[in-house]
């Protein structure tokens, strides 16, 4: 394809954080695109059930687009643990409905599947330092799992034809995201207690442990990337998207708590840690560096700040 005007991308999950990322990357940067955007839940202008085949496919048939980024998933760990089942149901067989319907309707577009680091699991205990694409998929949680079988089952697809282009991101975070998630999470702790909605104390889950971070904003560029770009797809175009560096889960509350400018109390709930927990996951993200010229830009500083201030505006505006 030569200019981005022929460029027709679908969306799934575009209501969700991510997506509301990726579209505004879009919208600034490639605004010459044709986007079509389809969330989920009521109210939304373009809803798409992923377990609606038929809906699915005349999606994919009437959008006819040149590439399709699926982000549409349960993607809270602790959803998927909760009720497995829907995780199971969303996360492997609606992927399975896309990629079958997209093969048939639309077969010349790049398919770009979002998976998960946690498809590694295991293998992080296994390996020293961050982990490549080729260590073993070996999930421990139910999310990891959905996340791994989907990424295998695209993997094989791509053998049959699938125009596959698949992404193992490490955790991101950003301002918008929801509070399920643990940058969010201290965030709007702090922000309620800066704003004197609560008392001085923040509750937390276990702080030892160790994540690779990365700024939302980073992370659309490289899916945005995988649509855009002049780039073969297939079995083999399979990219962490890491920073390469692990926090201490300690230092990025101690961070959030540094933009309060006041003292908080830190307490510990048992009922915040998770089962099967990994203590340290890191990625090396050398192979989508090479291949798509990606690099993480924005400095985790500027991560938090923009964290916490979405978290501060929020409670100040209640």
């Amino acid at each position: 394809m030569v200019g981005n005007l022929k460029h027709r991308i679908l969306i799934t999950g575009a209501s969700g954080f991510v997506g509301s990322a990726l579209l505004r990357l879009l919208e600034r940067e490639h605004s010459s695109c044709e986007v079509f955007a389809f969330g989920h839940g009521e109210g939304q202008r373009n809803a798409i059930d992923l377990l609606d085949r038929d809906a699915v496919d005349t999606a994919v048939r009437e959008v006819q687009p040149t590439s399709l980024i699926h982000l549409a998933a349960v993607a809270a760990p602790s959803d998927a643990r909760h009720a497995p089942r829907h995780a199971w149901n969303v996360n492997f067989t609606g992927t399975m409905n896309l990629a079958e319907s997209v093969m048939r309707h639309a077969p010349k577009a790049r398919f770009v599947y979002i998976g998960s680091s946690e498809a590694y699991g295991a293998s992080f205990a296994s390996v020293a330092g961050p982990v490549t694409e080729t260590v073993p998929l070996q999930p421990m949680t139910v999310y990891g799992a959905t996340k791994a079988a989907a990424d295998l089952m695209i993997g094989q697809m791509a053998y049959d034809g699938l125009r596959a282009v698949r992404f193992r991101p490490f955790n991101h975070t950003g301002p918008g995201q929801s509070d399920a998630y643990v940058v969010s999470a201290f965030a709007r702790q702090i922000a309620e207690i800066v704003s004197g909605k609560s008392e001085p104390v923040i509750h937390v889950g276990n702080l030892e442990a160790e994540r690779d971070f990365l700024d939302v904003r980073d992370v659309v560029r490289a899916y945005a990337s995988a649509a855009l770009l002049e780039l073969d797809a297939g079995p083999d175009h399979v990219y962490n998207i890491a920073s390469g560096r692990p926090r201490r889960i300690q230092h990025i509350l101690d961070m959030l708590i540094a933009q309060s400018g006041i003292n908080i109390e830190v307490r510990t709930d048992p009922a915040k840690f998770r089962p099967n927990d990994i203590p340290v996951m890191c990625g090396d993200a050398a192979k989508a560096h090479n291949r798509l010229n990606w690099t993480p830009l924005v400095p985790f500083e500027q991560t938090i700040a923009d964290v916490f201030g979405y978290w501060h505006r929020l409670c100040n505006a209640r």
